[in-house]
């Protein structure tokens, strides 16, 4: 892999790292409900999802997509109803005061799982594959994509736990981090949004 096409892959994951999604409105809910070092075994399990699923896409799960598209459409719908439910889950956190036996934040094994219905994961995976990794020696460039894009994923979702770890600060009270996680579990449900398009443009 050439540098001409390192620098546009490193900004590509460094884009679709650090803008708004699933992972970074959840990874922002749980550093203002937990706080950052409760949260860390969710970002590391985040990154490590991504760079599985970019390997597997790059082996050829993609192929099997494109046989079954059947499959395709099912873990997309399945999805969806899993982020529904991630969205209600984080509405009730009840907060870092208020009784936290009902909530905590997401495992290291749970981050991972999730990258599997978390539509802009797919897109990361599918695009790292189909144009920044050349057929000459692809395996090699394949590993080398997943490097790059797991030492630049990492530091761009902490900002979004780090972001929310600040606003911890100001929401002391039980009220104002019910109603902090409401709004982002309103954010991730509306993630869902090019999932409702499509359903309706078909």
């Amino acid at each position: 892999m050439t540098l001409n096409l390192l620098l546009p892959l490193a900004l590509f994951a460094f884009v679709s790292s650090i803008t708004p999604g699933p992972n970074n409105v959840m990874l922002t809910a749980s550093g203002a409900t937990f706080g950052y070092r409760r949260t860390l075994p969710h970002m590391l399990g985040i990154s490590a999802g991504v760079a599985v699923m970019l390997l597997m896409v790059g082996a050829g799960l993609g192929t099997v997509f494109e046989t079954v598209p059947m499959l395709y459409t099912m873990l997309k719908y399945a999805g969806a109803a899993y982020l529904l439910y991630l969205a209600w889950r984080i509405a009730s956190a009840s907060g870092m005061d208020g009784d936290t036996s009902r909530s905590r934040p997401f495992t290291f094994f749970e981050a991972v799982a999730f990258q599997w219905v978390n539509p802009k994961a797919w897109i990361m995976a599918v695009g790292i594959v189909a144009t920044y990794t050349p057929r000459d020696g692809f395996f090699q460039n394949l590993i080398v994509a997943t490097l790059v894009l797991s030492m630049i994923n990492f530091p761009s979702i902490s900002v979004w736990t780090l972001f929310g770890s600040a606003l911890r600060r100001l929401l002391r009270k039980p009220r104002a981090i019910r109603w902090f996680n409401v709004g982002m579990a309103l954010l991730l449900v509306a993630s869902l949004y090019p999932i409702v398009l499509e359903h309706f443009a078909t």
